[in-house]
């Protein structure tokens, strides 16, 4: 039984109360490891470590921080077979997506924050008689919660940020998934990282999120998890002012027109529906197909989906591997459930699946339903699993009115090669990332986020160093 510890000023520490969480290894619903279940007491050691150290770490020139996240994205790259195997046991994606995509977008995520703020200028503007220069100074001591379905890819995503902006960090990754998190309090030591500098407490959100949040030394909160918590965090920081990061929820459309790139489409829309086993707040679940090629469509992509072979993550014959808790799998069932309730038909998937040796694991088919309405609970409310609906349509105004329907409004994607349509549905389109004849095409640089329900604020480039910075205005009249 593996057992971690919290990353407090530097150390490794045992949770003050000694009192630990299960961690399960989904691709065989076992527990395999122990987690602190810290409370008050271990975010309040952190919050002072982190006011202790900001000082000489905001004192630091930016190409000294530049330098250490550049040491722990090293120390990732040169460990990379060690976190993507970590990284599979612990949340269950197969082994080939962890080598391929998490891993090297951790390290990629220190990597830019460490040479953006490098590259981070501020302003001037001058008058007739005076001149006004702009400063960005880092808040003070911040957090940041990531979630479960991309571990040590958001948590660094966040982490990167606010410290190369010359914050302090708390921060908290998912009590289900802890594994790389403290991987990386192991590297954190290895590079020399300074004490107090990030912190990082496992346990659960109703102990240790809660208590970051509310707490008084925290100035801002960078969040990325379900919309009712966010909305919880910002109910509790907006009477205290502090800033607030909010990644939430997607019910994301797919909008297929007829004149795409069919083949390209298909293969594409493959991934955007059941990459991760659909746990990737990115993932299209709404298809919307015009009504000219639904058919084929519908009948082509049915015989690729019945040929995504579900299994142990390890196995490299695996294309969807294990859904990350067994709350998350009933979930993801009875929304399977509540489909057929809503006249919805099943056209593939729609079971578990017990691999053999892995019987006790948590997997499901990828699963495609037709002939529901686009505002019965399914199509309305977040799945987030290996699920995902399928709608003709007969025009633009009509597939519009479909994907803006929800509360949502993370991203979208949109196919077809009539580039005047294209801008113009992109504009009409209700969400924060509308990808053209892609998906998860990601630049570092752009900001990310979503709209409506589903965030506040943006993430990425310098929209992520102006969130952990105040801007001071400074005039100097002439003589």
């Amino acid at each position: 039984m593996i057992q971690l510890q919290n990353y407090i000023n530097g150390e490794l520490v045992a949770p003050q109360s000694n009192n630990y969480l299960e961690v399960f290894n989904p691709a065989k619903g076992q527990v395999y490891a122990q987690a602190p279940d810290s409370n008050l007491d271990d975010v309040s050691a952190a919050v002072e470590a982190a006011s202790e150290a900001f000082d000489s770490w905001s004192n630091l020139s930016t190409n000294e921080r530049c330098r250490h996240l550049t040491n722990l994205a090293d120390l990732i790259e040169l460990s990379q077979d060690e976190l993507a195997l970590a990284e599979t046991i612990d949340n269950g994606k197969p082994l080939s997506l962890s080598r391929r995509v998490d891993i090297p977008r951790a390290s990629s995520n220190l990597r830019f924050f460490a040479q953006a703020i490098t590259q981070f200028a501020t302003a001037a503007h001058e008058m007739t008689d005076a001149i006004n220069y702009t400063l960005r100074q880092p808040l003070g001591v911040v957090a940041t919660i990531s979630p479960w379905n991309l571990p040590l890819y958001l948590f660094t995503w966040k982490i990167a940020p606010a410290l190369a902006a010359g914050n302090t960090v708390v921060a908290k990754p998912s009590e289900v998934i802890p594994m790389t998190a403290y991987k990386f309090s192991e590297l954190c030591i290895e590079a020399g990282l300074p004490k107090g500098v990030l912190n990082i407490v496992h346990g659960d959100g109703l102990k240790v999120g809660a208590e970051m949040t509310k707490h008084p030394k925290i100035k801002a909160i960078s969040f990325t998890g379900s919309t009712k918590v966010g909305a919880e965090i910002a109910k509790v920081a907006a009477p205290v002012f502090k800033k607030v990061s909010l990644e939430m929820g997607g019910k994301n459309p797919n909008l297929i027109f007829a004149d795409c790139d069919y083949d390209k489409m298909l293969h594409t829309t493959m991934l955007s529906s059941f990459a991760n086993q659909g746990q990737i707040c990115l993932c299209g679940s709404r298809i919307f197909i015009e009504e000219s090629i639904y058919e084929k469509f519908k009948n082509d992509f049915v015989a690729k989906t019945k040929q995504r072979q579900v299994g142990p993550p390890l196995d490299d014959n695996s294309k969807l591997g294990a859904i990350v808790s067994k709350p998350h799998y009933e979930k993801i069932l009875s929304y399977i459930a509540l489909a057929k309730e809503e006249g919805g038909e099943i056209l593939c998937g729609g079971n578990p699946v017990f691999p053999e040796g892995h019987e006790e694991g948590w997997y499901i088919e990828p699963t495609i339903i037709a002939g529901l309405p686009h505002d019965c609970r399914t199509n309305q409310e977040e799945i987030f699993g290996p699920v995902v609906t399928i709608m003709p349509f007969t025009s633009e105004d009509e597939v519009l009115e479909y994907a803006n329907s929800t509360v949502y409004g993370l991203s979208s994607t949109v196919w077809t090669e009539n580039i005047t349509r294209a801008h113009r549905v992109a504009k009409k389109l209700e969400a924060g990332i509308v990808w053209i004849n892609t998906w998860l095409q990601r630049d570092l640089r752009t900001p990310f986020g979503g709209v409506k329900h589903s965030g506040v604020g943006r993430e990425g480039g310098l929209e992520a160093l102006r969130f952990f910075t105040e801007a001071k205005n400074i005039c100097i009249k002439y003589e």
